[in-house]
């Protein structure tokens, strides 16, 4: 009996270094707590009802909007992202952009897998331009081809919002990284 003990201490002391260990990821200051790691907005970004230049961060000139940071607080992502409160970074800047017209909205029909925190999609392949999950494919706008960089297009879990300031576009918020791109749903 006396041969527990020690085998005791000694388990513990070994395993003091492991305790020590230090986790970079937990030990980081909280403000880089607030964007991805897992979290899943509650609901899309609030639709827009109001003046069309009233909170504006830019200009009406496309060049000005392409050079506008998405990196609203020391690393945060340079990408459209969405906050742990709910706020959805970049979504009102780029509510005017003459880019998000389609011609055919919806010319594929609409996405009817689900929407929000509820319905979480594991992407099964491809690539920015079509990626699939459960036989339901979509393509990044090819403005926000440089914001899905680093997406992993056999893995990734996003989910799917409706956009309802833009006809024809939804939104993928990536989990992981906890940023978001506007895509278009083609078809099944």
């Amino acid at each position: 009996m006396k041969l527990l003990p020690g085998v005791f201490v000694a388990a513990l002391f070994l395993s003091l270094p492991a305790l020590a260990q230090k986790d970079d990821h937990h030990d980081r200051d909280d403000r880089h707590h607030d964007v991805g790691g897992g979290y899943v907005p509650h609901h899309g970004p609030q639709a827009y009802h109001g003046d069309r230049h009233e909170n504006d961060r830019h200009d009406d000139h496309h060049d000005d909007r392409d050079r506008h940071s998405y990196r609203d607080r020391d690393g945060h992502p340079e990408a459209p992202h969405v906050h742990r409160n709910g706020e959805w970074v970049g979504h009102g800047w780029r509510r005017d952009d003459d880019r998000f017209h389609l011609d055919h909205p919806w010319q594929y029909g609409r996405f009817r897998g689900g929407f929000g925190r509820g319905h979480r999609w594991r992407i099964e392949g491809g690539d920015p331009r079509r990626f699939w999950f459960r036989g339901f494919y979509f393509g990044v706008a090819p403005f926000d081809l440089a914001y899905a960089d680093g997406w992993y297009w056999d893995r990734d879990d996003v989910v799917i919002y409706e956009d309802s300031d833009h006809d024809g576009w939804y939104l993928a918020y990536n989990v992981r990284l906890g940023t978001y791109v506007h895509v278009t749903y083609l078809g099944r």
